[in-house]
């Protein structure tokens, strides 16, 4: 079954989506996911081009003798209709929407709401539980725990980790989903084991979060899930390693003489770190590879929100977290390291300078910039746990929004196959005033050879 559904044209939603939904309300078993993480080792950046290339897979003889293909082009995408003050607008029909298509009129072939029974939801949790996360590590899991509890049984989820891991395949065993994020937990605290002997040390993520991120739209969906949905949580520090890469060590202006010679070294040192780590692809990549997807993106941004802040709101804010970071770590040392721990803290404060921590802001401020543009690209929104109790209400919203949303879908009159990027435009007849948060564009497939 699956051999032939990937050879079906669609773009956004599956055709699947059209069966009678007394059939759909049937569980299926997904596919297993084998040696996640794959499709990175075929991209290849290519200097010339100044973006990735991938290294296609040698062709199968024989390829069309079997082959079913559906010309007819579905374009589907989750829609969420806001009101002047932000609420959530319920009770809409499809004659209600119009849609454009580069400009086009086009006409609504397709809808569905959010909450329909039987409509699976093909979910993939990417947490980052690097070492910058250990503050919110605990919160989030619970959260996540929250999300699981309330899946439908038709709902599938997977857990992968910013180690490229996938730590769970796709299941709606709720038992399953939660153990393994529990061992996330058990993993970042680390144990003492019985009288000092049998302990584990404790074990953070490899802060490879646009890599997961790639891997999952490559490869964890495929033409058969009706509403593929993808949670990214993670503060992003993975940008520094990206081709074109937006963050460029350097020494920052200000520093103390008595601390140049340190400075300069550690700048050395992360920049030797970047040109080791550096991925096969850039951020402008990613944004291809998240338009190109059906997948609905909600990204969660652990730590304070530093878009938008004066130079003056920055450097308190960082010191800010910073503090925090201090007092979350202190109660994870053993008794014998916190005095040393808190006597370098302080020796570090004496000496760091506002413009310092102003330089190091700036470059958090890019960071979180280029993660919170990720989630719009494919119809969702990005949101801020500035502290780690928000993460239940924020991981809630996301669940109410998926079921909010309409499933609205139309055959182009063009019924191009270009491989091209097309804009998209969904409106309300006769209420400009509404906001829809969705996808503005898509790609259709590529031309057949």
């Amino acid at each position: 079954m699956r051999q032939l559904s990937n050879f079906i044209s669609t773009a956004l939603l599956s055709v699947a989506l059209l069966a009678n939904p007394v059939h759909a309300q049937q569980s299926r078993e997904k596919p297993r996911l084998k040696d996640f993480g794959s499709s990175l080792k075929k991209l290849k950046w290519d200097p010339e081009t100044n973006r990735t290339t991938e290294i296609p897979n040698p062709r199968s003889p024989n390829t069309d003798d079997d082959v079913i293909r559906i010309d007819t082009l579905l374009v589907a995408a989750d829609l969420l209709v806001l009101d002047k003050q932000g609420n959530p607008v319920r009770g809409l029909a499809a004659n209600d929407f119009s849609i454009t298509e580069d400009g086009v009129p086009q006409q609504v072939g397709h809808f569905l709401l959010g909450d329909t029974n039987g409509i699976s939801r093909s979910i993939v949790l990417i947490i980052d539980y690097s070492g910058s996360q250990f503050p919110y590590i605990n919160n989030s899991v619970a959260a996540a725990k929250v999300l699981v509890d309330q899946l439908k049984p038709a709902d599938q989820m997977a857990i992968v980790t910013d180690d490229v891991q996938m730590l769970i395949d796709f299941t709606n065993d709720k038992r399953e989903l939660k153990k393994k994020l529990d061992s996330l937990v058990e993993k970042s605290k680390g144990s003492d084991g019985f009288l000092g002997l049998g302990g584990t040390r404790r074990r953070f993520g490899n802060s490879a979060q646009y890599s997961a991120l790639m891997a999952t739209l490559k490869e964890a969906f495929n033409q058969e899930d009706q509403r593929p949905i993808i949670i990214f949580q993670t503060d992003g520090d993975e940008a520094m390693y990206l081709r074109n890469s937006i963050v460029e060590p350097s020494v920052p202006p200000g520093t103390p003489l008595a601390l140049l010679a340190r400075v300069q070294e550690e700048v050395e040192q992360r920049k030797k770190l970047q040109r080791a780590g550096r991925t096969e692809f850039s951020l402008d990549d990613v944004y291809e590879a998240v338009e190109k997807s059906r997948a609905t993106i909600y990204t969660i941004v652990p730590g304070a929100k530093l878009i938008g802040l004066t130079p003056a709101q920055l450097v308190q804010t960082r010191k800010t977290e910073d503090e925090r970071a201090v007092n979350e770590m202190l109660p994870t040392l053993r008794k014998e390291s916190r005095e040393a721990f808190l006597q370098r803290e302080e020796a570090r404060k004496s000496l760091v300078t506002d413009e310092m921590i102003r330089a190091r802001a700036d470059e958090d401020v890019r960071v979180q910039q280029a993660l919170a543009a990720v989630a719009p690209l494919a119809g969702g929104w990005t949101d801020f746990l500035e502290r780690p109790e928000q993460a239940q209400t924020i991981y809630s919203r996301i669940l109410s929004d998926i079921n909010q949303r309409y499933i609205i879908g139309y055959y182009p009159t063009t019924k191009l196959q270009d491989g091209k990027k097309h804009t998209i435009k969904f409106e309300v007849k006769g209420h400009p005033d509404y906001t829809i948060v969705g996808r503005k564009s898509y790609y259709t497939p590529s031309p057949k050879r």
